[in-house]
């Protein structure tokens, strides 16, 4: 190998040698997902991750990032990507799209949302959570905000959110529920009867206000 080849292989190993060194040093911080995106909502499916967030009234909307690690992600397409889907005219930029949920049941991706001032509760679906997403099924008898839906072992499913005091008679200012139906996750329709999960928190007597975001989570499942 002469002079030139020898100091070329030099600085390639060093360059190499640098990258892997700078690699191994990168501080991940929290949140791992900086910047315009709150309310994040997260779903496994085998090696995979997917993540939706609250985009109010920005369009295209609720936009979905993947990973493998929790750790680096990369958008792959948006939940809500046509005005026939949903249109934001007219809506201040704080109002619109509210906590979105993700779920996953037998091949199919499903995204329940609130839609602040004019849809109410919805959900879409997708094979592919790149997209396309269907249009948006409204969810009437969901009353309240920051609808997430679980699928059981047994194939059934249930929908959660935030809602209004029992007898819409709140015992002070910021008392809220977390409410129950169990849903179809063909025909999207809720089955049965509300239930309360929740009333005002752990510790009714120290007043917890506006319990936001639920979801249920299967330990050891």
């Amino acid at each position: 190998m002469n002079f030139s080849k020898k100091i070329a292989a030099f600085a390639l190993t060093g360059l190499l040698l640098g990258k892997a060194s700078f690699a191994q040093n990168i501080k991940l911080v929290n949140p791992i997902l900086s910047g315009f995106y709150p309310d994040p909502s997260i779903v496994k499916v085998d090696k995979d991750y997917y993540l939706v967030n609250s985009t109010f009234s920005y369009f295209p909307g609720l936009p979905v990032w993947h990973s493998k690690d929790l750790k680096n992600w990369k958008q792959i397409g948006n939940v809500i990507s046509r005005t026939s889907q949903m249109d934001f005219l007219g809506e201040r930029m704080t109002r619109g799209l509210f906590a979105p949920g993700i779920s996953y049941y037998k091949g199919t991706f499903y995204v329940t949302c609130t839609d602040i001032d004019h849809e109410g509760n919805f959900v879409v679906t997708a094979k592919n959570p790149a997209g396309p997403w269907s249009n948006p099924v409204k969810l009437p008898q969901v009353k309240g905000i920051d609808p997430s839906i679980f699928f059981d072992e047994d194939g059934k499913g249930y929908i959660v959110y935030n809602s209004d005091a029992p007898d819409y008679k709140p015992l002070y200012s910021g008392h809220r529920t977390i409410k129950m139906y169990e849903i179809d996750p063909i025909s999207l329709k809720t089955i049965g009867e509300e239930k309360i999960l929740v009333n005002g928190g752990v510790d009714i007597t120290k007043k917890p206000v506006w319990i936001e975001g639920p979801h249920i989570l299967k330990r050891n499942g």
